[in-house]
């Protein structure tokens, strides 16, 4: 699930980084980052998006690179050992050319598992992502499928998604928060 990439990211970041990190953090780590303590940051709204079993926040500014829309993930809840589709609608505000990158910390409450900085254009042609670079400005829906692996524990986990241009400029900030200890098709 590299996310965001996921979730992440996000048209570009979303689509290839979202599926990768997913895999490495989980895969690594056994665990994605979840903290439900309130430390997550108000969007350019105030809105947190919250779905199923995960939400998220766009911790991002009105003048980022990169406009989160909306980000759906197919199932939901996601299911350790199945494919996960995560689906992202984004505007592209500035060109997005090689070297821009993102910063992802992924957490299980306060233990960091993992932190890393990743190569936004070269996550998206490793993943064969449809979105490429140089991303030119406009409106992008991106698509991207991995599979989990199935030793994600039961757990909350927490990832936070910084990118940044070439020029070191905010790219996309985003938040995102998963629930494994849910079962598929409960409340609770």
């Amino acid at each position: 699930m590299r996310l965001a990439t996921t979730l992440l990211p996000f048209t570009l970041l979303a689509a290839s980084a979202s599926a990768n990190l997913a895999t490495d953090a989980f895969g690594w780590a056994s665990s994605l980052v979840s903290s439900s303590n309130g430390q997550a940051q108000a969007s350019k709204d105030g809105e947190v998006w919250t779905m199923d079993s995960w939400s998220y926040v766009d911790c991002g500014l009105a003048t980022d690179a990169i406009q989160i829309k909306s980000i759906a993930v197919n199932p939901d809840p996601p299911v350790p050992g199945q494919n996960l589709t995560v689906n992202v609608d984004a505007d592209v505000l500035e060109t997005i050319e090689e070297g821009a990158y993102a910063d992802v910390t992924v957490k299980l409450g306060l233990i960091k598992l993992l932190q890393k900085t990743f190569d936004v254009c070269e996550e998206a042609r490793n993943a064969n992502a449809t979105v490429q670079c140089p991303v030119k400005p406009g409106t992008y829906s991106v698509s991207q499928t991995v599979e989990l692996p199935k030793e994600i524990p039961k757990a909350k986990f927490s990832v936070a998604v910084r990118g940044y241009t070439v020029d070191d400029a905010d790219m996309l900030c985003l938040d995102l928060f998963v629930d494994f200890m849910k079962k598929p098709g409960t409340l609770n």
